[in-house]
């Protein structure tokens, strides 16, 4: 099955290396390309693409305004959104991820880490450039809960805090298939249970919930 993507960046140089590269992957097709934040909404409302791939820095309405519009808390039905963007700030990636993006990769990632981002996205999982995921959880951790600690609808099982805690650290289902000795179909199940019981949407959202949550043994 192939993944749809929406390429979203102010520069036509970029913009067009980056249509190129994901053209050449395999499973991989570009379906649309913007140049700005507004019609990057526009589009990606029109065409419904699996993965869209927003630059930060974009005139009239950035990145991270692109996301929520598209992904954010208010938004029923959410598209899948990896930022990227030249600048490696701590600011950059808690805003994009808070505003429902589902990865987060420097442009000088590579071609393989580019189209890793895009299939992980589009299978409902999330990718962090690995530079800045330590760096970013324990940013989630010194910030602390922002209001009373938030408790799960129904309590989790050892196994679905196992998975909870993995998944804080980054970890792909099928690292936490290897590492729990579990199929990668559990995993899932286990991942949608925690989606369901912590009332988030996606695993960004169960990792921020984690680092959040002081209960939570992740922290």
């Amino acid at each position: 099955m192939t993944v749809r993507v929406l390429v979203a960046d102010d520069q036509e140089i970029v913009r067009t290396g980056l249509t190129m590269i994901l053209n050449a992957q395999p499973g991989i097709e570009v379906v649309g390309e913007a140049g700005d934040g507004r019609r990057a909404v526009e589009l990606a409302r029109r065409l419904r693409p699996d993965v869209c791939l927003f630059d930060i820095r974009m005139p009239g309405m950035d990145g991270i305004e692109a996301t929520r519009a598209l992904a954010g808390p208010s938004v029923a039905e959410p598209l899948a959104v990896v930022v990227i963007t030249t600048f490696d700030l701590d600011d950059y990636v808690y805003a994009a991820l808070r505003a429902g993006a589902r990865g987060f990769l420097l442009k000088e990632a590579g071609p393989a880490l580019l189209a890793q981002a895009v299939h992980a996205a589009a299978d409902g999982e999330a990718l962090i450039a690995p530079n800045v995921t330590t760096r970013l959880l324990k940013a989630f951790a010194d910030a602390g809960p922002a209001g009373p600690p938030k408790q799960p609808v129904e309590a989790l099982t050892d196994r679905e805090e196992q998975v909870l805690a993995a998944v804080a650290r980054g970890r792909t289902n099928r690292e936490i298939a290897d590492e729990l000795y579990i199929t990668l179909s559990t995993v899932k199940s286990h991942v949608t249970s925690l989606m369901t019981k912590l009332g988030v949407r996606n695993r960004v959202e169960i990792a921020m919930w984690a680092y959040e949550t002081p209960r939570h043994p992740g922290r």
